[in-house]
């Protein structure tokens, strides 16, 4: 089924290599040579990792019953190396069992982020539960949250997992159930169901919500990287790894029994003379400008400043598609087809949704499920989707565009009059938008995940920029601090790479609040040593929203 996060509601998988621990343990690679002059690959990381997990094995809570799968290697400039794991257990995957090994330049062990501490074993794999009734419950659970709207073609697909995330580890059934509304949009939830009791554990909205040149709707004229085919000109840039941008034609997903059986067409936009678009809406190639344009600044972004090739990080180019659905007021990046979706709006509350903050925010969401897996419900859901806004609003200050300048604003592009707010949220005062919070209390994580994440959009604004009154590229910001703290900000480049950090090395599906303070430290500490300014900010703006 698809796994997709939307700028207003979105979701999410992981994937990665696999390699049993019982394999492991019976076959012990070599840690590559130890002061090696040259940077380790990435077959070397994995392979020192895989060293280090025989001898930390109990260390690590592994046991011959588990499974691990290698997600993303990062590797430092002075060779340090972090590996990162999936774990299943008797062959199910484990929610919450995942970790980062973090190795020495040489390959040996240094120690390790878990999501959790727990022993993960279960005294069963055979579910109470059966499947169709956790289908039964999760399609309850999606109507409930879609009460007055007539869903159709609504369909579940269970898969038996151990969950690892909410207590004491436990047998359960995670459904992924998917709909269409009246307008054939697609409507979709993961409900998390005790496979012993049939109660509900948790669940989470999962529709996670350029050389030619092109006149967009919103950039200007921009510079677009094509590929010439006889005598026309492809909308597929050759330079990132073939991203393309097609037309959708206003048709939405089938999908059964989360299987998509058919996916609206992505017709790659061709042009005769390689220049696109007219900057008007009534033109279908200048929403296809915005995407395109969208997909390679955060493109750009993510290579030029984190290293990162492609959202993967494997240097394979994802795809856009723009004019999905009807009058469709939403965007999403969806993991399973590694595409962007774009709706054109309806008009009165938003126009086509294909501004270049949304681009770097939905993109972002397929970064960090490539890395970290934020869960996508309770502090770790506001994270995932803070992390999303803090990317989409970097990749927007990166691109330096004169017709859509930089700003800690989400989405200011695509609202209309309808809406009543001038943008989606706003990072120096999140409670500006009447539903976000501004300071970090108790029960935030009972909020929904874009109103949670305003705790994260706060700091990542204090941290940049500092507390107090002050005007950028022409907005003003007055951000307060919830302890009455003064708080001197450090830049916006330096945000970056710490959230970055934290955020492919650090974090876990599971982390909190308190966990993302300890990751960005940790992420400060890596590039700025221990007790520099940096790390000292970064600990001043946590306080300063209220995570001690």
């Amino acid at each position: 089924m698809s796994r997709i996060r939307h700028i207003r509601g979105s979701r999410l998988a992981a994937a990665g290599t696999a390699a049993t621990t019982a394999v492991l343990l019976a076959a012990a690679l070599a840690p590559a040579p130890a002061g090696a002059a040259d940077r380790p690959d990435r077959a070397t990381a994995i392979a020192n990792a895989a060293t280090a997990l025989v001898h930390q094995a109990a260390r690590l809570g592994l046991t011959p019953a588990q499974g691990t799968t290698v997600r993303d290697v990062v590797v430092d400039a002075d060779g340090s190396q972090h590996v990162r794991y999936d774990r299943t257990y008797r062959q199910l995957p484990v929610l919450g069992g995942d970790f980062v090994v973090h190795l020495a330049p040489g390959g040996s062990y240094r120690s390790a982020d878990r999501a959790t501490g727990r022993a993960i074993t279960v005294p069963t794999t055979t579910p109470t539960v059966k499947a169709p009734e956790a289908a039964d419950l999760a399609t309850a659970a999606l109507r409930a949250v879609n009460a007055g709207e007539l869903l159709k073609r609504v369909t579940a697909k269970p898969q038996l997992v151990v969950d690892a995330l909410h207590g004491a580890p436990k047998l359960a059934w995670r459904t992924d159930v998917v709909g269409q509304d009246s307008l054939g949009n697609p409507v979709a939830r993961t409900v998390l169901t005790d496979a012993r009791t049939g109660r509900q554990i948790d669940a989470w909205d999962s529709i996670e919500t350029a050389t030619g040149d092109g006149k967009s709707l919103y950039s200007g004229t921009v510079a677009l990287e094509t590929t010439q085919s006889g005598s026309t000109y492809q909308l597929k840039d050759p330079t990132r790894g073939d991203t393309y941008t097609g037309d959708a034609a206003n048709k939405t997903d089938l999908c059964f029994l989360g299987i998509c059986l058919s996916r609206a067409p992505a017709t790659l936009f061709t042009d005769p003379d390689n220049h696109w678009g007219t900057g008007a809406a009534t033109d279908r190639s200048s929403a296809a400008v915005d995407a395109q344009y969208g997909t390679d600044e955060t493109w750009d972004y993510y290579k030029n400043v984190h290293g990162r090739n492609g959202i993967a990080g494997d240097g394979k180019g994802s795809y856009n598609r723009v004019h999905y659905g009807t009058n469709y007021n939403n965007a999403f990046w969806d993991d399973t087809c590694f595409c962007m979706t774009y709706g054109d709006g309806d008009g009165s509350t938003f126009g086509p949704l294909v501004a270049l903050d949304v681009a770097g925010h939905e993109m972002s969401h397929g970064v960090t499920s490539k890395t970290a897996a934020l869960t996508y419900s309770g502090e770790s859901g506001g994270l995932n989707e803070a992390t999303s806004d803090i990317f989409g609003t970097l990749v927007e200050w990166y691109a330096n565009n004169s017709s859509d300048l930089g700003d800690y604003l989400i989405g200011e592009k695509i609202v209309r009059s309808g809406f009543g707010q001038p943008a989606l949220r706003f990072m120096d005062k999140p409670s500006k938008d009447g539903n976000s919070a501004d300071c970090w209390s108790s029960s935030v994580g009972n909020l929904d995940v874009h109103y949670s994440s305003g705790v994260a959009n706060h700091f990542a604004y204090l941290l940049a920029e500092g507390s107090g009154a002050k005007t950028l590229n022409g907005v003003s910001y007055n951000s307060p601090t919830c302890n009455g703290s003064t708080v001197t900000g450090i830049g916006r480049d330096k945000l970056g790479k710490i959230w970055y950090r934290a955020l492919t090395v650090h974090m876990t599906s599971s982390t909190n609040y308190s966990g993302a303070r300890t990751a960005t430290l940790s992420a400060a500490k890596d590039l700025y040593g221990a007790g520099s300014a940096e790390y000292n900010a970064v600990a001043a703006a946590w306080t300063a929203v209220g995570v001690g």
